[in-house]
């Protein structure tokens, strides 16, 4: 039973999927100032299992403002640690719990003061990199030293299972369909630009990232692979805390941060803030050959240029404890970026490969860009007397807007360089986008008998986007005129409501969950000019079940399902083309439909002394695939939208280990191997494919005296196949070292990424009458160095003493 109870607390305490365990027993006290016997409110108790060498934190709390506390625990043998800000930490040992005692009176616990050490706290427990659970990891990115200094979209390229094409999209397990969200919620950062947008959020003010590859009915049904989970800092300590961060780089990049946090008996503030520039170059090649019976025409692009962008964000907010058990949160965030995008592309024509010259063009992009963005969130906390026993409710509004305003030059030349008489235009392009979402959510989960748990919940978003587009081109007057087709404006309007229940219980070794999740979905698309309305609307159910068996304590199997969903959103649906690229076009689908899958995972996890293993096999299934499909005109010009193929079939297997063969040598390793097998018949009988493909990533880091680290890491991402040809491989590697400098105040932080300038997006499409071979380029090597000064924290601390914020 002792082992039993301690590996369902560690479940609880990391994977809010399980049913939550009746506890065994109690420890009780009051804390109090020692010489003057003054209670001590807030003060933070943190409680570490003996049971095994590295003392896992189990348990936790914070006093009440008469300093009292009461914390529930299973069988076992525990240490117990105490800390008030301005005191000297007090641990009390060998703590036992069982049938002799269940409830175990600490009395009053005595804090000195300890006025020497007001200037730094040191935590006695420090984050792992890596947390696992059977389906839900918690990386705790602040401890990987090649993050500083970086986005939030270089974090996830660099997690297990996680996969970041050149581009910026996302792949969770090889699949781009994935939800992402900041804090447990949709965010104005993943929005019109995708995953792509995550460039604009700095590094330094992400806490952990949270990935879940089978979540149950709790979490909304979006996304077919899985969800991914930003959690941002937010430190609770009492009084004031601090870290600030400046950063240089080549190419470009200067950024300064700061993460601050002032603590008050119930009142907590948080303020976090980033500002960066960057201005990565970028290139690539493009080779397409059209071949049309009659006639053949092959063409060789080249791409070079630049982003520069100024980013600022600022995140603040406050706490306030009405008590122990009633927390209310609010929150705001607010980001802008302004950047300026020069392309320059040259297209050599050409009638058949290898033949001789027949012109060139000459087109530039200048594009200035602004995205100011706000997010508001209220969040209140209510827990009862029964522990597991909590009502959540929140409301979170979201505003976005961008504007780009672009100049487009194009001239035509002759191979001996002498310009083409028609074949110059200049071109414009003003782009409005907005997006206004209001989203209510409100979760209750409640103990059934000794075993059991229900969990229900409601949720409902509100979303308006709008598209103001307009392409104009100069005539020989001087005037300008909107080219055809080019000039609308497209809304969108989306309406969610969801609502789950969840029941689990535990028999023994075997603990089970079901859930049921129904999902109401109004869609409406509008083209204004042209009085063109899509409206759309359906209704799903999305079961979900998770089965635990645990062999032992730090041994168990998970087999789940789910049913998920992707709906076609905004950049999916919208008709407008970019136009960045005179021949290569990029547009949505306004007739697109939902794709679903069902997935179905078997997991395994041991814990050692030394480390961890996680492995999955799973399989997923699923049903009217979105992928993009190319097709190119007589002329050489490509047009890419999005298509609902009959579907995709997938399988494989993944490997997560975690483990330190000596105290100063420290190894993470992930490897992910999946078959798929795709049919895209409806489009075209030959858009058909069964690949193979394995991605894997090997992280080693050194830790020496006077307090050098040094990191290793290397990725390698295998060819695959998709519908229209081959993705190729890709692999690439990065280095960063760290010394603690100012008598561990600081931090020093010198990282190279992409070593050998290695990292390209390189493919192949085939369709009928052409194929195109793509090599791009977005980033060259980097190297960055980062100094990270702390006031009243240890390099350990990330999020108070464990036992921080929610």
């Amino acid at each position: 039973m002792k082992y039993i109870s301690l590996l369902l607390l560690f479940f609880l305490a990391s994977q809010p999927l399980f049913p939550q365990s009746s506890t065994f027993g109690e420890i009780h006290g009051k804390v109090v100032d020692k010489e003057g016997k003054a209670a001590l409110g807030f003060a933070t108790i943190s409680v570490f299992s003996l049971e095994s060498e590295d003392k896992k934190l189990i348990n936790g709390g914070i006093t009440s403002e008469d300093g009292s506390f009461s914390i529930d625990l299973p069988q076992g043998k525990f240490n117990v640690l105490v800390e008030f800000m301005g005191y000297e930490a007090l641990e009390i040992n060998d703590i036992v719990i069982n049938r002799e005692n269940r409830k175990l009176d600490l009395g009053s616990v005595g804090l000195s003061a300890d006025t020497e050490s007001l200037d730094e706290v040191v935590v006695q427990g420090e984050k792992t990199l890596m947390e696992l659970s059977l389906d839900k990891r918690i990386f705790n990115v602040g401890k990987d030293l090649s993050n500083a200094g970086r986005s939030a979209n270089d974090i996830l390229m660099n997690l297990p299972s996680i996969s970041v094409d050149p581009e910026g999209g996302v792949r969770l397990r090889g699949s781009s369909n994935v939800r992402i969200l900041v804090d447990g919620k949709p965010s104005g950062l993943v929005s019109f630009k995708g995953s792509s947008g995550l460039q604009q959020l700095p590094a330094s003010m992400i806490e952990s990232v949270e990935v879940i590859t089978n979540p149950s009915a709790r979490y909304e049904a979006e996304g077919m692979a899985g969800v991914i989970n930003i959690v941002l800092k937010k430190d609770n300590n009492q009084g004031f805390n601090a870290s600030f961060e400046g950063t240089v780089g080549n190419p470009d990049n200067f950024g300064l941060a700061a993460n601050l946090n002032y603590r008050q008996k119930n009142i907590n503030w948080f303020i976090n803030y980033g500002v960066a520039y960057r201005s990565p170059p970028r290139e690539g090649t493009i080779s397409q050959e059209v071949d049309n019976g009659d006639t053949t025409f092959y063409s060789h692009q080249t791409t070079s240029g630049t982003v520069s962008g100024l980013n600022n964000n600022i995140r603040a907010g406050l706490d306030y404890y009405f008590n122990e058990n009633s927390i209310l949160t609010g929150s705001y965030l607010w980001r802008r970026s302004d950047s300026r995008r020069l392309t320059n592309i040259r297209y050599n024509d050409y009638n058949y490969k290898g033949g001789p010259l027949q012109s060139y063009t000459l087109r530039t992009q200048d594009e200035d860009e602004k995205e100011p963005n706000s997010e508001f969130n209220l969040t209140y906390k209510r827990s009862f007397e029964q522990s597991g026993h909590v009502l959540t409710g929140s409301v979170t509004y979201l505003d976005y807007w961008e504007n780009s305003d672009q100049v487009y030059t194009q001239d035509g030349y002759t191979p001996a360089g002498a310009p083409i008489s028609g074949a110059s235009f200049y071109q414009t392009s003003l782009n409005d986008e907005f997006d206004r979402q209001w989203l209510f959510q409100l979760d209750y989960t409640k103990p059934i008998g000794k075993e059991g748990n229900f969990e229900s919940g409601f949720r409902s978003s509100f979303r308006n986007m709008e598209n103001d587009f307009i392409v104009s081109q100069r005539q020989e007057s001087g005037e300008f005129e909107a080219l055809p087709g080019l000039d609308d404006i497209f809304l969108y309007d989306e309406n969610i409501h969801a609502a789950y229940a969840i029941l689990g219980n535990k028999h023994e070794k075997f603990t089970y969950q079901g859930g049921l999740r129904a999902e109401y979905t109004d869609v409406t698309t509008t083209l204004v000019t042209s009085n063109e309305i899509n409206p759309r609307d359906y209704a799903n159910l999305f079961p979900s079940a998770h089965f635990t068996y645990n062999l032992s304590q730090d041994d168990a199997f998970q087999v789940s399902y789910s049913r998920r969903i992707r709906r076609p959103v905004y950049n999916d649906l919208s008709p407008f083309m970019t136009f960045s690229d005179a021949r290569n076009f990029f547009s949505g689908n306004p007739d697109l439909n939902p794709e679903y899958t069902d997935a179905f995972e078997l997991g395994h996890i041991k814990y050692m002394d030394k480390g961890s293993i996680f492995s999955t096999v799973y399989y997923r299934d699923t049903k009217d695939k979105i992928e993009r499909i190319r097709s190119v005109d007589e002329e050489g010009n490509s047009t890419t939208i999005p298509e609902n193929l009959i579907g995709e079939q997938s399988m494989g297997f993944e490997f997560t280990t975690d483990y330190i063969p000596v105290e100063w040598w420290k190894l993470d390793a992930n490897f992910n191997f999946f078959y798929a097998k795709i049919d895209g018949s409806n489009v075209l009988d030959t858009y058909t494919a069964e690949t193979y493909s394995w991605f894997t990533r090997l992280t080693s880091r050194f830790t020496f005296a006077n307090g050098l680290d040094i990191q290793v890491r290397g990725n390698y991402e295998g060819r695959r196949k998709v519908a229209q040809g081959v993705q190729k491989a890709i692999s690439y590697m990065d280095i960063s070292a760290s010394k603690d400098i100012m008598k561990g105040r600081g931090t020093l932080i010198l990282n190279v990424l992409d070593v050998f300038n290695s990292r390209r997006n390189r493919y192949i499409f085939e369709g009928p009458g052409f194929t195109t071979i793509g090599d791009v380029f977005p980033r060259k090597r980097q190297i960055n160095l980062t100094l990270n000064y702390r006031i009243k924290q240890s390099k350990s601390q990330s999020k108070s003493t464990l036992m921080g914020s929610e």
